[in-house]
């Protein structure tokens, strides 16, 4: 019993360690310039383009949800006209980053691991180490840079469509005046509240791609370890945003309020 601790224990470092390095080594890579744009471009159509729809219609829903949530509430209190600024301030500082963030792990987060596992797998990533190309730099960086790029965009698109929900309900079930509805959006948020939100996307963009991107090029087991790692990365993403979320939320709201 031991025995069996202290091996798992064991493994668990190793794992650890062993990321920190992989993470060290694109860092390190993509500050000595070498980057392959060209693939770099290709990622950000696979991982951004194809995610676009689900970030959209999620987002719709999720303002609009919002809305009606809040509609009901502050009628009872006779502050209706706060909901712009309770639909605002709700996914600009928390829900669209977080939101976009998982849905992000679960589409292209995934198919970034399944991509790296199965090159693993099929010891096409030996094969790239064999040519003299570097693996990291060839299959990896493109996909790390990509994410990096694309998930600020996204949060992005899914604050506007986000707030986009929650005016059609205002407007078409709360009966709040459009030009008024948008006032007060303007109004509530400011440069605090955007980049308050907005910042912890970068670091969800690292966390999201570094765990994939791991979890992927160290696949192994055949095709029942493509989906087993591939599960993992994007449990562990999931878990890492929310917690890492919690940090940054607590240590942006100490220096900013």
């Amino acid at each position: 019993m031991t025995d069996r601790l202290l091996k798992s224990v064991y493994a668990h470092l190793h794992s650890t360690g062993e990321a920190i390095f992989f993470l060290g080594n694109i860092c390190s890579l993509i500050a000595r310039g070498r980057v392959r744009w060209g693939a770099v471009l290709d990622q950000m159509y696979e991982q951004g383009v194809q995610t676009t729809v689900i970030v959209i219609l999620t987002s719709l829903a999720t303002g609009a949800v919002l809305g009606l949530q809040g509609s009901i509430t502050l009628q009872r209190f006779g502050a209706k006209e706060f909901i712009a600024r309770l639909v605002a301030l709700s996914l600009i500082r928390e829900l669209s980053p977080v939101f976009t963030s998982l849905i992000f792990s679960g589409k292209a987060g995934a198919g970034m691991t399944a991509e790296l596992g199965t090159m693993a797998t099929h010891d096409q990533i030996l094969a790239t180490r064999a040519m003299g190309v570097d693996p990291l730099e060839y299959l990896v960086v493109p996909r790390f840079l990509a994410c990096f790029l694309v998930l600020p965009v996204l949060v992005i698109i899914s604050e506007f469509f986000g707030i986009a929900g929650g005016y059609l309900i205002a407007v078409t079930q709360a009966h709040t005046p459009g030009p008024f509805y948008i006032h007060e959006t303007l109004e509530a948020v400011g440069y605090v509240d955007f980049f308050s939100g907005f910042i912890k996307v970068f670091f969800f963009a690292v966390i999201i791609a570094w765990i994939c991107s791991y979890q992927g090029f160290f696949t192994r087991g055949g095709a029942v370890g493509v989906g087993r790692f591939t599960t993992k990365a994007v449990a562990y993403s999931y878990i890492a945003v929310i917690i890492s979320n919690t940090v940054l939320t607590k240590i942006i709201l100490t220096f900013w309020g």
